[in-house]
């Protein structure tokens, strides 16, 4: 069952740890099998209740899974092996296209703004007792909401879109709630979901955001909360429209007691508006974050949702870090104030190599989808070769399996590095590195 492996421990947290560190150590891999508990009880001499706690503590940290009479197995992608560790490295002189990273070229400076902010807060330093957001952040931030329909709601300040989300989920789920995802979606949230002990449930989406059929079953089957990217949804580029927004709308309004979770980390890169679903449930949030138009280091989102999911978070923050540093908050404040992105120009910039090359792939034969942001999808049948060929060619993609619970195979190709000169030469090698026959769908 466990080959050469062997769990060892007296206590229920020390058999978790066992388990942990044959997991971690490639010793248990995913889908193995472990010993029924009072068959492992009685190897390890303790009381089979000691090591059902173990089995508890391992599924709710998203360790292991149970199948009723299947019994317990190492999750296919346990939380101890991030989907970020499924990637490639770019040949020498190659292009790497698998980061996911915005165009250096088209961040802002921010040496100015940071040095200001140190010189104001040598003067005035913030001290224990301040609000934990920034006033002028708080308010530029809202006027940016209401401006995008965004419903009324207090602001809360995080580390990021995913530390957002994080905190959300932990306001009011518990481990094993269920969480619809999009499907291929974000890799980082496929990982968070069973890492907080959560079951991430699947939903297929197209180039207009999620299916709402499949978000009702995923809701039928029991989800408690639900997470949507409104516009350059990662991997696939997909925007919600207005016709699909309302849609999805009329499904949460059937099921008032959902938590919703809207990230909008396109807020600045993209030229297609937002069209919130925020409101159609009692609890919600929206996150925007800095990473893609001010750069992935400013570790700085903006969080609103109804009173209790913000107060939650909040209130759990301040026992925790505390706040966001307003050195943070202040220098974005700067940058917001002085114009230093033009999101027209940036969002313009993506637009256009990413039209380049959905056009290119196109003319060569080859289905992919990118309506917005900065990353293109391509279906394939074989992506262990796919991935393979390309590298073969210079090329470095992410392969789709950073990104999929039960959607089809496929690569993710980020045009941020892509020059003008690049994209026939892509599309061809792309082309050739399919199998025959391949066609490109969702799911």
């Amino acid at each position: 069952m466990l080959g050469d492996y062997r769990i060892q421990g007296r206590g229920a947290a020390e058999i978790a740890a066992s388990v942990e560190q044959g997991v971690g150590s490639g010793a248990l891999a995913p889908g193995d099998a472990l010993p029924p508990m009072r068959e492992l009880a009685a190897e390890l001499g303790v009381n089979p209740n000691t090591v059902a706690a173990a089995y508890r503590s391992l599924r709710e940290r998203g360790v292991i899974e149970t199948a009723g009479r299947r019994g317990s197995r190492v999750r296919a992608r346990p939380a101890t092996a991030p989907r970020e560790a499924v990637r490639v490295t770019a040949p020498e002189g190659g292009v790497d296209l698998s980061t996911g990273n915005p165009d250096p070229a088209l961040l802002p400076p921010l040496g100015a703004a940071l040095a200001a902010t140190a010189d104001s807060t040598a003067a005035a330093p913030v001290l224990y007792g301040a609000p934990d957001a920034d006033p002028e952040l708080a308010a530029l931030a809202r006027a940016a909401l209401d401006a995008d329909g965004v419903p009324e709601g207090p602001l809360a300040v995080t580390s990021g879109s995913l530390d957002a989300v994080e905190r959300v989920l932990g306001a009011h789920l518990r481990p094993g709630d269920a969480v619809a995802v999009e499907d291929p979606g974000w890799g980082a949230l496929l990982d968070l979901v069973p890492a907080l002990g959560l079951r991430p449930l699947s939903v297929p989406l197209d180039d207009e955001g999620p299916l709402p059929a499949a978000l009702e079953q995923a809701l039928a089957r029991g989800a408690r909360a639900v997470v949507v990217t409104g516009r350059a949804q990662n991997p696939t580029g997909a925007a919600v429209t207005a016709g699909r927004a309302h849609a999805l709308r009329a499904v949460l309004a059937g099921r008032p007691e959902v938590l919703l979770i809207e990230d909008d980390h396109g807020h600045g890169i993209v030229d297609l508006p937002l069209h919130p679903l925020a409101g159609a449930t009692r609890h919600w949030a929206l996150v925007r974050s800095t990473a893609k138009a001010y750069g992935p280091d400013l570790r700085l989102a903006v969080l609103t949702g109804d009173r209790l999911t913000v107060d939650r978070v909040r209130g759990r923050q301040r026992l925790g870090p505390g706040w966001v540093s307003h050195l943070l908050q202040r220098t974005v404040v700067r940058l917001w104030r002085s114009g230093a992105v033009e999101p027209e120009r940036v969002a313009g910039a993506y637009a256009a190599r990413r039209t380049a090359l959905l056009d290119a792939l196109a003319a060569h034969g080859v289905p992919a989808h990118g309506r917005s942001g900065m990353n293109v999808w391509v279906p394939v049948r074989d992506e262990t070769g796919t991935v393979a060929r390309l590298l073969q060619a210079g090329w470095a993609v992410a392969p789709g399996a950073r990104f999929r619970l039960a959607s089809p195979p496929g690569v993710r190709l980020t045009v941020s590095p892509l020059t003008a000169q690049h994209i026939d030469r892509l599309a061809r090698d792309v082309a050739s590195a399919l199998t025959p026959g391949e066609a490109g769908r969702y799911g």
